[in-house]
């Protein structure tokens, strides 16, 4: 379990000294002139703000929480805007994966692992209805998590739009893929998306990509589970770039 801060007050001073907060849980019916400022506090900033039944936020802490718990990130997240320009002034080929609403946190943890041993430069997230960097994610990435950028982001689609202004070509994988993953090109500055568990890539999302590739079924189960599709397709990436190169 992540750090918590607990009680209005308490949470709007960590907000306020620039703390790296994970999420806000406050119960449903919160109603008061300090919630008010909890909230003016909140606005503009990328903190998933999740509203609760009162008895959730009572398992989590038996302590005067008033409503509201949030948790510290043990990670800071950036944004896609800063990391991209920073890529290219270094003179890298880019390699970013976006997770599209994944919500397993051990398969996040497996496909940071992945991620970081291929080399790929960040990993974009959705800041609400997606996973989160806690303390499972980065046990399971093997620590991969605090040496790998991961930027979180408010909007997939103005992301999506900005890394199409950059150069990049967007990849996503899909069962609705027009072809093969090898026959698909990560050659030059790549994001691919992988969708959630059971939903995939939204099509809003598709909509915005260049490629849709699949990987080939033979057996009777539909789909690969997300974190191994994700090391395949990387590791695709990475041989077309080049081994040596990287």
């Amino acid at each position: 379990m992540n750090e918590m801060i607990f009680g209005v007050r308490a949470v709007i001073e960590a907000i306020q000294a620039g703390k790296e907060i994970d999420k806000v849980l406050v119960k449903k019916d919160i109603q008061s002139e300090l919630s008010k400022e909890l909230f003016a506090a909140l606005k503009d900033r990328f903190i998933p703000v999740q509203r609760v039944p009162v008895e959730r936020i009572n398992r989590i802490t038996k302590k005067n929480h008033q409503g509201v718990v949030a948790f510290i990130s043990p990670i800071t997240y950036q944004r896609t805007e800063d990391i991209v320009p920073f890529l290219f002034e270094q003179g890298k080929n880019p390699l970013l994966v976006l997770l599209d609403g994944l919500t397993d946190v051990r398969n996040f943890g497996a496909i940071a692992r992945t991620c970081e041993c291929a080399g790929v430069d960040a990993i974009l997230l959705p800041a609400r209805g997606s996973v989160s960097v806690n303390a499972d994610a980065i046990k399971t990435s093997a620590g991969a998590l605090h040496k790998l950028p991961v930027c979180r982001e408010n909007s997939v689609t103005a992301t999506l739009k900005f890394l199409k202004d950059s150069g990049f070509k967007i990849v996503a994988a899909t069962e609705k893929g027009d072809y093969d993953y090898t026959k698909g090109n990560y050659a030059d500055p790549t994001c691919i998306i992988m969708g959630a568990e059971d939903t995939g890539v939204p099509y809003e999302h598709l909509a915005l990509c260049d490629e849709w590739i699949k990987i080939p079924m033979k057996g009777t189960i539909e789909s690969l589970n997300v974190s191994v599709a994700a090391g395949i397709l990387i590791y695709e990436a990475m041989r077309q770039r080049g081994f040596e190169n990287e």
